[in-house]
């Protein structure tokens, strides 16, 4: 569909004489530009107006509340530390209705909103180095830390169930019985590999539903672009990409982080010979993140850290392989058994991560107490 984005940028309090807008990042979900502004000065600026993808996110309201008040949380502590609040933090701009609005909502259920533009800093696809993994990672642990007095409750589930990694097994079950596609004879050892670690999928849960383990609000979608990099100094300025944010567990986004940082070959790899899981990439993520949050986090937390790393991944291979054998309904695919073959990357993850556990363990441990000097 076509906007006529020049008019909605003048639904947002945006400063300055409107230049020109274009298309920004490399995202799959939201649609993404960058609005160019002159000021009274002349200095040319930027912010971002973005469409919230309605299709993905079913509840655009319940998102854009969490969003508000996870950054207004955010810039309070921003401002208590002497932090600079255009860069350490999401900043929304108000509609011209002003304040509390802080998205529009327009024909066909669209809902826009704008951002201050973060700029000399920049989000990467893949790590360029082992500082940019160690930030990206504090990152995380810092956005933990600032948000770990904020009441989870008060945020909305917007996508229900995201993490229930026990709920996830049980749809995989229920796919693998209808098989509706006839797909399952090609998956068996995958179907396989799932069933056999069955009791893995409950242990999260379970500590969740005791109360051994602490809900927090959580990121949940931990990928390295999620992180602002800064230009000069290569620090994890910000995290970005808030539409996930709700009530979770610490590791989630640990566990999540992992999987999709540590792996030197492609989520959909074909010659799962190449995928591992690269342990001086993951020693660097530990040591940034623990950086960050081992003040906060609770031992038991800390236990489980190597664990969710491994479950993370399980659960991500098992929604594949469910969307797999449902005929590729979720996620876009471009080839034939393109989410098999994703399922058996993640997979293959799990395998290495099961045989290097206890080296894993270890890198924790190293990190559970102590702040080591950057390398």
């Amino acid at each position: 569909m076509k906007y006529d984005l020049a008019e909605i940028v003048k639904l947002f309090e945006f400063e300055g004489d409107f230049l020109e807008i274009k298309p920004y990042g490399l995202g799959h979900i939201n649609d993404t530009y960058a609005a160019y502004f002159r000021k009274a000065n002349c200095e040319a600026h930027r912010y971002i107006l973005q469409r919230v993808n309605h299709d993905v996110f079913k509840r655009p309201k319940a998102v854009m509340k969490n969003v508000e008040k996870v950054t207004a949380h955010l810039r309070k502590k921003i401002i208590a530390s002497g932090g600079d609040l255009e860069r350490e933090t999401l900043n929304l701009i108000p509609t011209i209705e002003g304040l509390p609005y802080s998205y529009y909502a327009i024909r066909d259920g669209d809902y826009w909103r704008g951002y201050i533009f973060i700029e000399n800093a920049q989000a990467y696809q893949v790590a360029e180095n082992l500082t940019h993994v160690y930030n990206a990672a504090r990152a995380f642990g810092q956005f933990q830390k600032l948000l770990s007095d904020f009441p989870a409750k008060q945020l909305h589930e917007t996508i229900p169930n995201f993490h229930h990694t026990r709920k996830r097994f049980e749809s995989l079950v229920e796919a693998v019985e209808r098989d509706s596609e006839n797909r399952a004879r090609f998956a068996r050892e995958e179907i396989k590999f799932v069933e056999e670690r069955a009791d893995d999928m409950s242990i999260l849960v379970d500590l969740i539903e005791s109360g051994e383990m602490p809900q927090r609000v959580t990121h949940n979608d931990t990928k390295f672009n999620n992180v602002m990099i800064d230009d000069e100094t290569g620090a994890g300025v910000c995290v970005i990409d808030l539409d996930t944010v709700m009530p979770g567990l610490s590791l989630y986004d640990f566990g999540d982080c992992v999987r999709s940082s540590t792996n030197p070959a492609a989520e959909d790899e074909r010659d799962i010979s190449k995928v591992c899981v690269d342990l001086e990439t993951y020693d660097s993520l530990a040591r940034g993140y623990l950086d960050a949050a081992r003040d906060f986090l609770t031992p038991i937390e800390i236990d489980y850290l190597p664990f969710s790393a491994k479950l993370m991944t399980l659960e991500c291979g098992m929604r594949f392989l469910t969307d797999y054998l449902e005929g590729d309904i979720y996620f876009k695919t471009h080839r034939k058994s393109h989410n098999l073959d994703r399922c058996r990357t993640q997979f293959k993850m799990v395998q290495d991560m099961e045989e290097n556990f206890d080296k894993m363990v270890g890198i924790i441990e190293k990190y559970r107490f102590t702040a080591f000097p950057e390398k």
